[in-house]
């Protein structure tokens, strides 16, 4: 049994010791101004399902409905070297699994950073799945697991088409997935975090707190990511991706966000 923290939706041990929940009260994040409120991950599904969304052919995003915690989307990867679940959300329900299952299963799960953690465990059992975490990371794991890798290093190949590449800054571990297929494509998670607009992005230290990143660390990122080619990114949020020359845009955002600082 495990129970959600209801505003970043990690999960923990269903154990009446745990009262605090140390990703919300970290600087990145918050602890609602009602204070830390629990529920447990069997009860979710009563209240919650998952809608679908399909973006290219391969490509599947899900998100939560009616909005919870953070309201990330999480994106199934389909490819014939196997699915890769990117990001996680909190909810698995009987539904979830039997689409997946029907889509080819999961084979590995990658995650951007500790905001997005969620109830990856459970979705590791569900699918006889490894999770690929990033070590630099590692304190942000509030349950463990033996489904969990960590790596090390600024790259690692999932498949033939898939890299994480790490990127830091949100988080020091912070990773974006990319494929190269449809002449690349970027999943950002908010590592990457594209605009309301849906034509720049932006990159925080912290979103909810608006603390940004140094222009240095900026700089860092855009260089690690030079070392792929993309034409479309996908962030965290429905209706956050572009779809055309979105490598030329992410470096046009991250020049204009470094001369903000200067």
């Amino acid at each position: 049994m495990s129970k959600l923290c209801t505003a970043c939706s990690t999960s923990y041990e269903d154990d009446p010791g745990i009262s605090h929940c140390k990703i919300c009260e970290d600087e990145r994040q918050f602890v609602p101004v009602k204070g830390q409120q629990w529920l447990e991950f069997s009860a979710l599904g009563a209240t919650h399902q998952n809608k679908w969304q399909q973006h290219l052919k391969g490509l599947f995003s899900l998100q939560t409905v009616p909005s919870f915690a953070i309201n990330q989307r999480a994106f199934l990867l389909q490819s014939a070297q196997g699915n890769i679940l990117w990001d996680c959300i909190a909810n698995l329900d009987d539904a979830t699994e039997s689409l997946i299952h029907a889509l080819g299963g999961i084979d590995a799960i990658a995650i951007s950073h500790p905001h997005y953690y969620s109830t990856m465990q459970d979705w590791a059992a569900a699918f006889n799945a490894p999770i690929y975490l990033h070590e630099d990371d590692r304190e942000w794991i509030m349950r463990q697991s033996s489904h969990i890798h960590l790596w090390q290093g600024d790259e690692l190949d999932l498949l033939p088409d898939v890299t994480i590449l790490r990127l830091g800054g949100h988080f020091k571990g912070g990773c974006v997935l990319h494929w190269s297929q449809h002449d690349g494509v970027l999943l950002s998670g908010d590592v990457v975090q594209v605009t309301p607009g849906a034509n720049s992005v932006s990159f925080m230290w912290s979103y909810p707190n608006m603390l940004p990143l140094s222009a240095a660390t900026v700089n860092t990122l855009i260089h690690r990511l030079d070392k792929v080619t993309f034409s479309q990114i996908y962030g965290a949020f429905a209706g956050r991706e572009m779809t055309q020359q979105a490598q030329s845009i992410v470096r046009q955002a991250a020049e204009r966000y470094i001369r903000c600082l200067q």
